[in-house]
């Protein structure tokens, strides 16, 4: 150690100084002659200046999205980013925005967006697109979703405007995948009237040859997306271009993005928060109660039966710190497909606890993210099986029966609740509330205990009943155009 040259001690000093910055993702630095003593020949001068990377994460735009999703939109690195939003200024602003943009109406296929994840030709892909049993990772895929959204938006508005996801509405699986293959992502806005929010279509379906459409048959999913234009100085809403239908298919899609956006409004007025159970639920609310005090009778014949589990004892929650790698691209807050993609594999794991087996996924049910995720906070997730389908009891007070006893078969509910509190935990906001749907091949039934737990028991079970009247409706319409035989 007493051989080394104080150059090397100063350099070697430097280096580990350097080296304690950990909390940047991705940097680089100069080894310069500066760090040194003077070279003593041209050959050890250009030895010394080189360029080493450290890299934390991987380089990519949003983390965990894949690279085709990711527009040509220049993006602020985080440390510019943060050195902005400490000196007071709006880092959504951005350099060069345009003051008055353009609200020309604008037709579907202008916004239409197709990507192609090669998955079954790049084996690399595997690590983040196939799970431990050799499925698709879903919550991977919606994340690529709203990525995809988002640039379908963008087409549709132009530049000079933030926009943030509102809500999404139901996810089915319409053809389950039986091989890894090739996807193709694609989407349009569906509908815009004029005022802030849109709607966006998205579809993932079996990719085909260049030039070769999909067909009905390849669709794995759809989903539609409820984004709003934000004014980025003012955070207000602001007008976007209205749509133009040219063709009457056109015409028909957008009076159906009509209809749904109608028809939420009118769901919101029927909410639990607005208004008491009905008297059927107010039925099963109490023949539920007079079941609990029937399993604690010593006098009565029925017990809790082993499969009949409280509700309490579902419960999975999860807190974690939102870094800047998954932020989106408006620079200090979380980008919202992977705020989706962690309720998704929390639910999982609560419908896998509960059920004891493994769950497979049959609807993602309407959601909304009501509160923006910064980056920094803490993300605070609580995932609750909250019904099952055959129920505990029917609103009659009949006890429903598994169709077939010998391999039954359980549809579970789980709700995953979603807050953020800032690191020092002055301030929480709800973030959302999202609902999945999967189902179990075992018999296992939820009972609620509080009036807190019924009302998640009566609003999941018509989460359940509207999916379910939705499906019908979706396949009588499917009948009728010839996709499917009876």
């Amino acid at each position: 150690m007493s051989c080394r040259s104080a150059s090397t001690r100063r350099a070697l000093s430097s280096i580990s100084s350097i080296s304690s910055i950990s909390s940047f993702s991705s940097f680089s630095f100069p080894l310069a002659a500066s760090c040194y003593s003077t070279p003593r020949s041209p050959r050890a001068a250009s030895s010394l200046v080189t360029t080493r990377h450290f890299h934390g994460t991987p380089a990519r735009s949003t983390d965990g999205v894949f690279h085709g999703l990711t527009d040509s939109r220049s993006r602020l690195p985080w440390i510019e980013a943060f050195r902005r939003q400490q000196e007071g200024k709006n880092v959504a602003l951005g350099d060069g925005m345009p003051r008055e943009r353009d609200l020309t109406p604008k037709k579907m296929s202008d916004s239409y967006h197709r990507v192609v994840l090669p998955l079954g030709r790049d084996p690399s892909l595997s690590d983040t697109y196939i799970n431990s049993s050799g499925h698709i990772r879903l919550g991977t895929v919606f994340m690529d979703l709203d990525a995809l959204s988002g640039i379908i938006v963008y087409k549709h508005t132009g530049p000079g405007l933030t926009t943030v996801t509102a809500a999404l509405d139901r996810i089915t699986i319409a053809h389950p995948l039986t091989e890894i293959c090739d996807l193709e992502y694609s989407g349009q806005v569906t509908y815009a009237s004029g005022r802030s929010s849109m709607e966006i279509t998205c579809k993932v379906a079996r990719a085909r040859d260049e030039g070769e459409p999909s067909r009905p048959e390849d669709v794995l999913l759809t989903c539609t997306f409820t984004m709003v234009a934000l004014d980025p100085a003012t955070k207000r809403p602001t007008n976007v271009p209205r749509l133009l239908c040219s063709t009457a298919q056109e015409e028909a899609i957008f009076k159906a993005g009509e209809a749904k956006a109608l028809a939420k409004r009118e769901m919101a007025k029927t909410s639990l928060l607005e208004t008491e159970p009905n008297d059927p639920e107010s039925a099963l609310i109490h023949n539920i109660w007079l079941r609990q005090l029937a399993y604690h009778d010593p006098s009565d014949t029925h017990r809790q039966p082993a499969n009949v589990i409280a509700m309490a004892k579902t419960v999975l929650s999860t807190a974690s710190i939102m870094q800047p790698q998954y932020r989106n691209r408006h620079q200090t807050m979380i980008f919202g497909g992977f705020h989706l993609k962690q309720t998704f594999e929390l639910a999982f794991c609560a419908a896998a606890s509960f059920a004891h087996a493994r769950p497979t996924f049959i609807s993602a049910d309407p959601c909304t993210f009501r509160n923006p995720v910064p980056v920094g906070s803490v993300l605070y997730l609580t995932a609750t099986v909250v019904y099952t389908d055959p129920p505990l009891l029917d609103a009659d007070g009949t006890e429903p029966a598994q169709k077939d006893s010998a391999t039954p078969l359980t549809r579970l509910h789980v709700r995953v609740d979603s807050k953020v509190r800032d690191v020092e935990h002055g301030h929480a906001k709800p973030t959302g509330q999202f609902n999945y749907t999967f189902s179990v091949p075992r018999d296992v039934r939820v009972l609620p205990h509080t009036y807190q737990e019924f009302m998640m028991y009566i609003d999941a079970r018509r989460r359940v009943q509207a999916g379910d009247a939705q499906d019908r409706r979706e396949r009588v319409r499917q009948v009728e155009e010839g996709n499917l035989t009876e």
